[in-house]
């Protein structure tokens, strides 16, 4: 089934911060995990981004670029290379795998191709044999490594996160992504120059037609040229945790001053980790962090290689808002429901629908609390 977007169209204005802004200064704030003013105003710092912007740039966060990260771009990078009939063995996405343009399954697209792994071991390892033919063993233990690291990094912001909001157990958000049976993922994005593009439609790797037309429930026009790489979204998870290469792409949309959305270009940063909430930590706090949204746009000659840490819980974790986000004067906002239910809600729908929305208390349950899916 396709929904049609509920998303409102929006002016397409985008303003660019260069070079990125200080900690405490700009649009994009910047945290410096490494606590140079003490745990308490980190804590803090990471609550008010997550609650103002849905969003931040983690610098000093203990993840060596030289390390998992370097060996896992090396890895993927290998793997993009490889000629189109070798890629296609990793796939169809359905929805783990090798896609290539295709973006979900209701008519979404974009100018990329991509893996989509199960952050599981065991998962990586049955995905690898399809993915390195000659050692799937040295893939798998390459994306184990790198998602064991990035995982500590969430692990940390997400208990950070759980002292600034003054929570009763401040690890209650870091325990739902370190049960056995998280559903968590990995996500590599690989965006081919805008200048050779075209590349893609005329190669068997996308099985596709002419040029696909991004359509204005899935980001729009982009006022400052190039292509729909990928479009407007939110993520569903708890935390996203994004690292690329030093070729820019990524937007946010966030306030200005007046208090107009408007698309913030986010300069590139190899060396720094940017950190989005999600569907479900805007769900536990009950609308106090706001889940933010992006979206991608090829417009540079070199390619984009990203890849996205989803921090989620177990499928059967029930999510409802927290007993210290409830007040009299802020009553539940959701309906309680299960990440499996919601996943089911999100594959039915188009990207930039804000999934959210289906999940909202009617008027008349508001005082009743939360209830049931």
């Amino acid at each position: 089934m396709v929904v049609p977007s509920t998303t409102p169209a929006r002016q397409e204005t985008v303003t660019t911060l260069l070079p990125p802004p200080c900690p405490g200064g700009g649009a994009i704030p910047t945290v410096d995990m490494s606590a140079p003013h003490g745990r308490g105003a980190l804590s803090r710092q990471v609550a008010r981004a997550c609650a103002e912007q849905g969003f931040f740039r983690a610098v000093n966060h203990g993840v060596p670029p030289a390390g998992p990260a370097a060996r896992l771009d090396a890895a993927t990078s290998a793997f993009f290379a490889l000629a189109a009939h070798d890629k296609q063995r990793a796939g169809p996405p359905s929805p783990l795998g090798y896609g290539c343009r295709s973006i979900g399954f209701n008519g979404d697209f974009g100018e990329l191709e991509y893996l989509l792994l199960h952050a599981n071991p065991a998962a990586v390892a049955h995905r690898a044999s399809s993915i390195d033919t000659n050692d799937p063993s040295r893939f798998s233990s390459v994306v184990n490594e790198y998602v064991e690291a990035v995982k500590q990094l969430a692990c940390d912001i997400l208990d950070l996160l759980g002292e600034g909001l003054g929570l009763e157990d401040p690890r209650l958000f870091s325990k739902l992504i370190t049960e056995t049976d998280s559903d968590s993922l990995l996500r590599i994005n690989h965006y081919p120059p805008s200048c050779t593009v075209h590349k893609l439609d005329h190669d068997d790797q996308c099985k596709l037609k002419g040029v696909a037309r991004t359509k204005a429930g899935n980001g729009g026009n982009p006022a400052a040229g190039g292509r729909i790489g990928f479009g407007e979204h939110s993520d569903p998870q708890l935390l996203s945790l994004l690292r690329a290469n030093d070729v820019d792409g990524l937007q946010v949309l966030l306030p200005d001053i007046n208090g107009k959305d408007v698309w913030i270009q986010v300069p590139a940063d190899s060396s720094a980790y940017f950190v989005n909430v999600g569907d479900l930590l805007q769900a536990l706090t009950n609308g106090r962090l706001v889940s933010v949204r992006h979206r991608v746009i090829t417009s540079a000659c070199r390619p984009r290689l990203s890849t996205i840490y989803f921090a989620a819980p177990p499928l059967h974790a029930r999510i409802s808002a927290l007993p210290e986000m409830v007040t009299a004067g802020s009553p539940p906002r959701y309906r309680s429901f299960t990440w499996a239910e919601y996943k089911t809600a999100m594959y039915s729908l188009r990207l930039s629908h804000s999934r959210l929305d289906l999940f909202h208390v009617d008027d008349d349950e508001s005082g009743n609390g939360s209830k049931g899916k």
